[in-house]
């Protein structure tokens, strides 16, 4: 069965960074697209950034563009998100999920999750 585990959440002031890991198994990683979503308080859950099979084709939601960086490890079946200058609005649970590719990437998946919080 599929199962993934986030981990590397924290908190952290407003311009610091953080690195979140997703460990997956019980699936051939190397064949799916990997994602990233988050979930603030009392908001919907929004995909952050996907990462196609290949290890080259990415994408983020625009809030993130240029801060944010998703990659992955197929050899260790883990996708990360790097974070850099993060902001309070980037507060929230992340969760990492995996779909068939990028472009109809269902991001409610019900992964644990990991708790970021960036006060300011």
């Amino acid at each position: 069965q599929v199962q993934l585990v986030e981990s590397g959440g924290g908190l952290v002031h407003s311009g610091g960074s953080l690195t979140l890991s997703c460990a997956a198994s019980g699936f051939r990683f190397n064949s799916y697209a990997m994602g990233w979503s988050r979930q603030a308080p009392g908001k919907e859950r929004e995909g952050v950034a996907c990462i196609e099979p290949s290890d080259i084709t990415t994408y983020y939601t625009d809030s993130v563009k240029g801060r944010f960086t998703i990659s992955r490890d197929n050899a260790k079946n883990t996708v990360y998100l790097q974070m850099n200058s993060l902001k309070p609005e980037d507060t929230g649970v992340y969760y990492c999920g995996v779909d068939l590719d990028c472009g109809l990437f269902n991001f409610n998946g019900r992964s644990q999750g990991t708790q970021v919080t960036v006060s300011s």
